[in-house]
């Protein structure tokens, strides 16, 4: 961090202040901040066999999708079968 610079929130001088800072304290205590709202895309991964990924990467090149696509579709699928059996 810039020698001459504050923290807007903590006032903290270092990097490890700021680190300090946010140790003891939330954002939510912060409400009255004008904070932007933001959006973000939560990844996962989930690790599968290298001949069961081969085959999917087929199907999904079959199908003109990507292997995400295709897994997610095929998980929602799954889940929906599961839900009404």
């Amino acid at each position: 961090m810039d020698a001459n610079r504050l923290s807007s929130v903590s006032k903290a001088d270092t990097d490890e202040k700021i680190g300090e800072f946010w140790d003891t304290h939330d954002l939510t205590d912060f409400d009255d901040l004008n904070s932007p709202d933001v959006e973000f895309e939560v990844v996962c991964t989930v690790p599968v066999e290298a001949r069961l990924l081969s085959e999917i990467q087929q199907k999904a090149s079959e199908r003109g999708v990507d292997v995400e696509a295709l897994v997610d579709l095929w998980l929602r699928q799954k889940l929906t079968e599961q839900t009404v059996a």
